[in-house]
């Protein structure tokens, strides 16, 4: 989320949530995510605890908060959309459009967010049942009750969630190798793993752009 449009009063809340999301990544990062208290976290920001839970719901939620931030927009995308015609193609499509309108200085959270997601249980636990709420409202969103429908629709949206993780550890493990690779460098390695997708679709015999209007 960018500032422009905002009121004072929305971009001072910004501010705090970013400057919340930076420290907690750093508090995380040097001392454990469970060893670090959120009374240490909201001192070390110079905010109260009730400022905390206006943004966020727990721990989990701040240190998560870039990746929760790239599905808020894609979902918000999502909704925005006519719920017939839509297609594997218009899935990357839309992730390509989130991924682009993220915050400057996104892609170093994110990395930071999910190096310390990888080692700490609890966090890898509460992404993966954010992924799942995810997929349930893109499905539920777009199935309106039709089982046919829900169930191809679950498994054409799960295949591109396993192309973005490829592409999301690949271009992950040369940000941390010290390159700093940007946002180009991310979609080059999305769009590498899109194109496999029709691949994987013919070794089932099935179509690589699957339609799913009603």
């Amino acid at each position: 989320m960018t500032e422009t449009g905002l009121t004072l009063r929305e971009r001072k809340k910004l501010r705090t949530r970013r400057a919340l999301v930076e420290e907690a990544l750093r508090l995380f990062s040097e001392q454990g995510f469970a060893e670090t208290t959120l009374d240490e976290l909201v001192d070390s920001v110079e905010v109260s605890q009730r400022t905390f839970f206006r943004n966020f719901t727990s721990k989990e939620d701040v240190a998560l908060a870039p990746e929760r931030e790239l599905w808020a927009a894609y979902m918000a995308d999502i909704e925005s959309r006519p719920a017939d015609g839509l297609a594997l193609a218009d899935f990357q499509e839309i992730l390509f459009t989130a991924v682009a309108g993220m915050a400057e200085g996104w892609e170093r959270r994110f990395v930071v967010s999910r190096a310390l997601c990888d080692r700490t249980p609890a966090l890898v636990a509460s992404s993966l049942e954010h992924c799942a709420q995810v997929t349930d409202r893109v499905v539920g969103r777009l199935a309106r009750g039709d089982r046919d429908r829900e169930l191809l629709l679950r498994l054409t949206f799960e295949l591109m969630l396993s192309a973005w993780r490829w592409a999301l550890r690949q271009w992950s493990a040369a940000y941390e190798d010290g390159a700093g690779p940007g946002r180009e460098e991310l979609y080059e390695r999305m769009r590498t793993a899109f194109a496999t997708i029709p691949r994987v679709a013919a070794l089932t015999g099935s179509q690589a752009r699957v339609g799913l209007a009603g």
